[in-house]
């Protein structure tokens, strides 16, 4: 498997700009994003935050994004399509043995 250039993205309350981590693979993007979440959720029993509507995922780096040679940001999927929050650490989905 090709190293790519991997951050998560977290937009903490719904609409404002995400903030974004450089992760080194799967492993670490899962913790990350399972963090936030956990944090999130303990503001919000917590009372810390009346409300929140909260989004967040995994982006890879792509030289040809929109296939014209436009380098940027994209959401990461493994090969069969598979988002981060559909996959395992190694990138498998519940279906695969």
């Amino acid at each position: 498997m090709t190293e790519q250039k991997m951050r998560v993205w977290w937009i903490p309350q719904i609409p404002m700009k995400p903030f974004q981590v450089e992760v080194k693979d799967l492993v670490e993007a899962k913790k990350i994003l399972d963090v936030l979440t956990d944090y999130d959720t303990f503001q919000f029993e917590n009372n810390v935050k009346p409300d929140y509507c909260n989004a967040g995922g995994l982006e890879v780096w792509d030289e040809n994004s929109d296939g014209e040679g436009t380098p940027d940001w994209v959401e990461w999927s493994n090969d069969d399509g598979y988002n981060i929050d559909e996959v395992d650490e190694e990138g498998n989905t519940s279906e695969e043995e």
